[in-house]
């Protein structure tokens, strides 16, 4: 599913124009986005939590040579998915 598909699907169902529907979306993603830039926690209620985690530096290889490479330690994100969630996927 892809963000226009929400689009469509959210603009069905509640009788809204698209375009209006596509500004939500979009400034919500854009919320989760800078909160996550500002180290913060989102925490979206039976649905899940976004997160900054920091990854350490390690030693990788390269596939082609074999060779040992240095990692750089970097921020990843990471989600965790809320109760609710977990009981509908399973």
């Amino acid at each position: 599913m892809t963000k226009k598909d929400i689009i469509l699907k959210v603009s069905d169902e509640t009788n809204l124009k698209q375009i209006d529907v596509k500004k939500v979306v979009q400034k919500t993603l854009d919320c989760i986005t800078e909160a996550l830039v500002r180290g913060e926690k989102i925490e979206l209620r039976n649905f899940g939590v976004f997160k900054i985690k920091q990854r350490k530096s390690r030693t990788g290889r390269n596939p082609r040579t074999g060779q040992a490479v240095p990692v750089p330690p970097r921020k990843v994100v990471v989600f965790k998915p809320g109760l609710e969630m977990k009981k509908e996927v399973k």
